[in-house]
């Protein structure tokens, strides 16, 4: 068929030719296409930009950005309709960096910049910070492009422990006072308002939320979200310790102990499913029974977020801070059934998601149905990489090699750069998986999957194909995510790489998004960056309360990497040189004191290694 109309669109890839005389330059996409670009001379350029810098214009350099080979570019323009097919004309290039191998998001600090200018944004727009102090009953889940309020008085438990995770991350690595602060502030009015503990059973479970009208309050012990309304999920449940568990990391208040021990005591007892291994997705209110007909599509029902979520979102927290080996059990048994019941090769290149009591497929359920979220399958094979560095397995390895290798064709844009959302776990009858469930658009937290997957793959495996992939998804990343006007980051963008602004994804604060994946995706990128990949030191800070932590023992491993890999290089307390720690072991011996202190910590790769 023809092509007699012009469309705009975006090609990434790496200059193979350049023609100085004809203007254009020929690119190879990561899956090896080649396309011409031809330049106008209006073409305009710019490099890589992080949050909180000015415009970085490239425009006087394209020649001789365009002459290096190998140098990879965004190229966006029109094609035109011709004679033996389609021309392409860019109206402007993005470069990730200054060369074939340079690449502005692996500068030392760049990721330390973005998690600043994040945190920053949202001590602005929720609590106008520092013009009034922090105060989390102005919190409103629900935030506009600029980060004014949407006028509702909806306050989300999961949201606000989200947005503590990312203040508590942003202190992680930049040790400034203020994001500490909004953590400490955040985990204390959840454990206010928004925590019920049950004397009777000693557990605790969280409300899904608080409604806020002046002095008055509306507890709500059900979700409001339609996929499990009327019901207690756990993912809701799991999200409710992430941001207190990243406190805790930092200042070791016990109160904050307590809170995990009893609500994973919630789980163990209420969800768990001693029987056929797992955890169910949702109990009832009243009996706190998953198998309940109340619950309706939900009732004995288990997915990825009951058993895979506990990793990510507190428990390798809870662990680094604690190295408790019961937790490092609990770890092994979710990655276990993870990698006996999800992959589904034989069917599908993604895992399955969905499943009834007895671990049958469940594929028939809301809007998934047979669906596959890329986003998931990535965060799996980062994780098992994590936990392969704790314990290493065979079927841990194996597992998240298969999904590094069978993603980037299925879920991945190899033209444009980025991962899509959701698509079709069975190949049509091309027997390709480019049918969209529902778009073409790309999310923040896939992208953020995708970069941390291939990062710590690389790092830990040493392989150039996923360095090479991390680095694509990083720089589209960086050139379309970053909102450089009002802050943060979008929540969507088309498959262009530029902003969907309509609906709830034009928003900076939602159901689904508060400050957490980009912000862990800054804390985890630094750390995987300089310390597995580029081979450069990075700082890490803490601020414990006197015998806080067990035996007076700070463990300060910014994350579950190689054995060995890393060690503490030099410590200070309240900015003094401080020298009883275990360099190899990677703990801090705390002075015996009554009063707060600020550790600092230089981490560096032990570079023997290789």
């Amino acid at each position: 068929m023809d092509i007699n109309f012009t469309f705009s669109d975006t090609i990434a890839g790496y200059v193979i030719d350049f023609s100085l005389r004809e203007q254009s330059f020929k690119l190879k996409t990561s899956d090896d296409r080649e396309f011409v670009i031809h330049l106008m001379p209006n073409t305009y350029a710019r490099f890589a930009r992080n949050l909180g810098e000015p415009y970085q214009d490239a425009t006087e350099q394209i020649n001789h950005l365009l002459a290096l080979p190998r140098q990879m570019v965004f190229a966006y323009g029109t094609f035109y309709p011709g004679n033996g097919g389609m021309l392409f004309q860019a109206q402007w290039l993005i470069f990730p960096g200054k060369g074939p191998s340079n690449y502005r998001h692996e500068e030392p600090d760049w990721w330390i910049r973005q998690v600043e200018s994040i945190g920053h944004s949202y001590l602005k727009w929720q609590f106008n910070y520092p013009q009034e102090p922090i105060n989390y009953r102005q919190y409103r889940t629900f935030l506009h492009l600029g980060g004014s309020k949407h006028g509702d008085y909806l306050q989300e438990t999961d949201t606000i422990s989200r947005l503590v995770y990312g203040f508590a991350s942003a202190y992680l690595l930049t040790g400034k006072d203020e994001f500490l602060e909004g953590a400490e502030a955040g985990t204390n009015y959840l454990r206010k308002h928004m925590r019920f503990f049950d004397q009777d059973e000693d557990i605790v479970y969280w409300y899904h939320g608080i409604k806020v009208d002046g002095e008055k309050e509306t507890k709500l012990l059900t979700s409001e979200f339609g996929d499990d309304y009327d019901s207690i999920p756990m993912y809701e449940q799991i999200y409710a310790l992430a941001g207190p568990t990243q406190t805790m990391r930092i200042t070791g208040d016990q109160r904050i102990m307590t809170d995990i021990e009893k609500t994973i005591s919630l789980f163990e007892r209420f969800y768990k499913d001693e029987a056929q291994e797992g955890y169910f997705s949702h109990i009832d209110p009243i009996m706190l029974s998953a198998r309940d007909e109340s619950l309706g599509a939900n009732r004995a029902r288990k997915n990825w977020n009951s058993i895979g979520d506990h990793a990510p979102a507190y428990l390798i927290n809870l662990y680094l801070a604690t190295g408790d080996s019961k937790y490092a059990e609990f770890l092994e048994y979710t990655f276990d059934t993870i990698t006996r019941f999800f992959p589904d090769y034989l069917n599908s290149p993604f895992i399955q998601e969905r499943f009834n009591e007895d671990w049958s497929k469940d594929q028939v359920w809301g809007w998934q149905q047979n669906r596959a979220v890329v986003g998931h399958n990535l965060k799996i094979a980062w994780n098992l990489m994590r936990m392969q560095s704790l314990k290493p397995k065979v079927e841990y390895l194996d597992f998240a090699r298969k999904i590094a290798e069978e993603m980037p064709d299925v879920g991945c844009d190899r033209q444009r750069g980025g991962w899509y959302d959701v698509v079709d776990r069975i190949k049509k009858p091309d027997g390709k998986h480019h049918e969209f469930s529902f778009h073409d658009r790309k999310a923040w937290w896939q992208q953020e999957q995708a970069i941390l997957a291939y990062l710590i793959m690389h790092g830990t495996l040493k392989d150039d194909e996923y360095l090479r992939y991390a680095r694509e998804v990083a720089a589209f990343y960086s050139a379309f995510f970053l909102d450089t006007d009002d802050g943060g980051v979008y929540f969507n963008t088309l498959a262009n790489g530029l902003p969907y602004l309509v609906g709830n994804e034009r928003f900076k604060g939602s159901h689904s998004m508060s400050g957490y994946h980009s912000m862990e995706l800054c804390y985890l990128s630094a750390t995987y960056i300089n310390l597995l990949i580029k081979k450069q030191p990075m700082f890490m800070y803490f601020k414990p309360y006197p015998n806080s932590f067990k035996d007076n023992i700070l463990r300060v491993s910014p994350d579950i990497l190689p054995e060995g890999s890393i060690c503490i290089e030099a410590c200070f307390i309240n900015d003094e040189p401080y020298h009883d720690f275990d360099a190899k072991g990677l703990f801090v011996n705390l002075p015996q004191t009554d009063n707060q202190v600020r550790v600092k910590v230089k981490l560096a790769p032990v570079t023997w290694l290789d």
